[in-house]
């Protein structure tokens, strides 16, 4: 049981380290879905564009929902952002920077998604075939424009009987995928480039705007957690009292059924410290509506000085 509880403590403490761990295993997961996604072209006029485009593009917007719903930091950015300023200020700078962490993160998937299937070719085969100039390809003269229409969004299928040994079906497949392959490769060198560029030019900006910004992201994060932590702690403290005023108030009934009832004190004790003077659920209800609308100041100064 102390094994599970270091691992969650050390989750808690390191959610930065685990939100690039999730982040890094939804990049494989979505390369070994597309690896394993039998692919199968309609091979219709109408139907070829749709389903290339929806195959390239819907999965990584799935995967995107999926970083942001498993990336905790998205729900903090967008209290902070929506809080009540009440006696502690917003700073733009924070959400920005938790933003862009969040964003950075929940990118990485669907842009290898986007990568690989660019790489592989098959899907801008399948949307763009139907949509190539006959002309320029040798095969489609004697035939008319329904035909031809037919015949490019044939394309795709080379085990059709039609197109299986027809060199303007290779001719114009290798021309797509050429054309996706330079796309995705392309794409890839301008994210690593934006990659080095903002890996080696960050020292020349002003670090300590950035450190104070990151600081204090991961200040709300870990006041979050402590104060869901301390929530539990009175709701459990604050159940123990009451079951144990019930207990109290039956005290005559469990006399008669000759139970023995230990006294209020003994049990709660370690806990009237922290239940702080709270002994109904309208007080409880007040605090946290004060907690949320009028955040204390980041000044424990006076705290000090009380």
């Amino acid at each position: 049981m102390d094994r599970f509880r270091m691992i969650f403590q050390y989750f808690q403490s390191n959610s930065e380290s685990v939100m690039n761990g999730i982040c890094g295993l939804l990049a494989l997961a979505s390369v070994k879905m597309y690896t394993s996604l039998d692919f199968s072209c309609p091979c219709l006029p109408q139907y070829n564009m749709a389903y290339g485009l929806g195959i390239m593009f819907v999965p990584p917007i799935i995967l995107f929902l999926c970083g942001l719903i498993l990336n905790r930091q998205a729900l903090v950015m967008l209290e902070e952002w929506r809080r009540p300023p009440g006696h502690r200020k917003k700073d733009p700078a924070v959400i920005r920077y938790l933003c862009s962490s969040i964003m950075q993160r929940a990118m990485v998937a669907p842009v290898v998604w986007i990568v690989v299937t660019l790489l592989d070719g098959k899907c801008l085969i399948c949307a763009f075939s139907g949509s190539m100039d006959p002309q320029k390809f040798v095969g489609f003269a004697n035939a008319s424009t329904e035909q031809v229409q037919q015949l490019l969004a044939k394309v795709p299928c080379k085990d059709d009987e039609l197109m299986r040994n027809s060199t303007s079906r290779k001719a114009v497949s290798r021309y797509l995928r050429c054309c996706s392959q330079a796309l995705g490769w392309s794409i890839l060198l301008i994210l690593i480039i934006a990659a080095f560029l903002a890996r080696w030019l960050r020292p020349c900006f002003n670090q300590a705007t950035l450190l104070q910004a990151r600081h204090w992201s991961n200040y709300i994060d870990i006041e979050q957690k402590i104060f869901e932590e301390t929530c539990c702690e009175h709701s459990r403290l604050f159940a123990h009292k009451c079951i144990l005023h019930f207990f109290e108030s039956m005290q005559q009934e469990i006399k008669l059924h000759s139970f023995s009832l230990p006294r209020e004190g003994a049990g709660a004790e370690g806990g009237e410290g922290l239940l702080q003077g709270i002994t109904d659920q309208d007080q409880v209800n007040k605090l946290l509506k004060t907690w949320y609308y009028e955040k204390p100041p980041l000044d424990v100064s006076q705290a000090h000085q009380r």
